[in-house]
C-alpha cells in the first residue's frame, strides 16, 4: 500500500513539473481595415516549433457557464436562443452528438454539412472557440467553391448574419483566427483549440474603469489648476503616439510583427492606463487607476494560469497562444516567472 501511494505521489509531482514552452503572439483582433498581409515568416516560425496545440482567447465551457456576467455574455446568450431556435438539442446529448461528429468528420473530411453541424453542436456546448473553428472551415470553403445548397444550410442552421456583436461569426472572418491560427491548425492536423481566457474579473474591472473615467473628467475640466498646461502637454504626446498604431493599422503588412514590439507594447499600454509622469501630478486619481491595473493584471495572471494548468492536464509540452497585442507584454512577464514554463514572442523567434 505504501510503495503504490510513492508511486502515485511521484507520478503526480512529475506532472506538476511538466514543462511547458510557449510561443507567445501577440495580434490585432480585426485585421479588416489593414492590407494584405505578408504572413510567410510568421507562419514558418510557427511550424518549425512544431507545437501540439493553439491557445485562443475565448472562456471554457465551464468558465462561460459559471461567469454570471461579462462583456459579452449577453452576445453569446442572444446566439444561443437563436441556434436553438433554429435546431434545438437537449443539453444533456450534445457530448454524445459532437463525438459522433467529430468520428463521422474524420472519416468524411470534406463534408462541410457535417462541420457546420458540429460548429452548430458547439456553439449550444457554449465552446465557442471549437464552434468559430468548425464555422470558419464552412465558410472559408463557401468562399472558394459556390455551393448554394451548403450556403443555404448553413444560413438556416447558423444564421451568421444575426452573430453580429462581440466575439461573433462576423468578427472571426477577419481576426487574429481567421488570419493565422486557424489556416496553420488545419494545415498541422491540429483538430480543436483549447480556450485559455479569464473573465473572473470583468465586473470588478468595469466598476473600476468607470470610477476612474468620472474622476478623471472633472479633473481635466479644471483649466485654471496649476497642473492643467502640463497635463494638456502629457495627453496630447500620448494622443499623437497612437499616430504610430494607427498608421501601422492603415498601412503595414507585417502588422503583428510590429505588435509584438516594445514600441507597441507602450503604446497600447497608454490607451487604458496612460504614461507614467501623468501620475506624478497632484490631484490625478491614482488609487482609481491602480485599481484597473490590478483587475487587468488578475485577468492575465488568469489567463497564464489556464494556459499553464491545461496544456499540463492535456500533455502539451510546446504550444502557440494567440492573443490581443495589449496583453503580450503583461503575458510574457508572467509566464517568464512560472516554474518550467520557458516563453518567447514570435518577434524573438529567428
Amino acid at each position: 500500500m505504501k510503495f503504490s501511494f510513492l508511486i502515485l505521489l511521484l507520478l503526480s509531482l512529475n506532472a506538476s513539473a511538466q514543462k511547458v514552452d510557449v510561443l507567445l503572439i501577440g495580434t490585432s483582433h480585426n485585421y479588416g481595415n489593414s492590407p494584405q498581409q505578408d504572413i510567410s515568416k510568421i507562419y514558418q516560425k510557427i511550424i518549425d516549433f512544431k507545437p501540439s496545440a493553439f491557445f485562443g482567447e475565448f472562456l471554457s465551457k465551464e468558465d462561460e457557464q459559471n461567469n454570471m456576467d461579462y462583456w459579452c455574455k449577453e452576445d453569446n446568450l442572444k446566439r444561443l436562443r437563436i441556434l436553438r431556435k433554429n435546431r434545438n438539442i437537449e443539453e444533456e446529448n450534445l457530448p454524445a452528438i459532437i463525438d459522433s461528429l467529430k468520428k463521422r468528420i474524420l472519416i468524411k473530411p470534406d463534408d462541410y454539412r457535417l462541420k457546420a453541424d458540429l460548429a452548430h453542436a458547439y456553439y449550444l456546448n457554449q465552446d465557442v472557440s471549437n464552434a468559430h473553428y468548425q464555422y470558419w472551415q464552412v465558410y472559408t470553403h463557401l468562399q472558394k467553391t459556390s455551393d448554394q445548397k451548403l450556403e443555404n444550410y448553413v444560413n438556416e442552421l447558423l444564421s451568421p448574419e444575426m452573430d453580429n456583436t462581440g466575439r461573433s461569426m462576423k468578427r472571426l472572418k477577419t481576426s487574429e483566427y481567421a488570419l493565422i491560427a486557424f489556416p496553420l491548425m488545419q494545415q498541422m492536423n491540429i483538430k480543436e483549440l483549447i480556450p485559455m481566457d479569464c473573465q473572473d474579473y470583468d465586473l470588478n474591472w468595469s466598476a473600476a474603469a468607470l470610477a476612474f473615467y468620472n474622476k478623471f473628467e472633472s479633473y481635466k475640466k479644471d483649466t485654471l489648476a496649476i497642473y492643467a498646461k502640463e497635463l494638456k502637454e502629457i495627453l496630447n504626446r500620448r494622443e499623437a503616439s497612437f499616430g504610430k498604431y494607427f498608421e501601422n493599422d492603415k498601412n503595414a503588412k507585417n502588422l503583428t510583427e510590429w505588435l509584438n514590439t516594445d514600441e507597441a507594447s507602450v503604446i497600447l499600454a497608454s490607451g487604458d492606463f496612460y504614461v507614467p509622469e501623468i501620475y506624478q501630478l497632484k490631484g490625478f486619481p491614482k488609487e482609481e487607476m491602480y485599481a484597473k491595473m490590478h483587475w487587468w493584471y488578475m485577468r492575465n495572471k488568469g489567463m497564464c494560469e489556464n494556459i499553464v494548468k491545461r496544456s499540463r492536464v492535456s500533455d502539451n509540452q510546446k504550444v502557440v497562444v494567440i492573443v490581443g497585442a495589449n496583453h503580450r507584454k503583461l503575458m510574457q512577464d508572467l509566464l517568464a516567472e512560472m516554474p518550467d514554463v520557458t516563453v518567447k514572442n514570435i518577434n524573438e523567434i529567428k
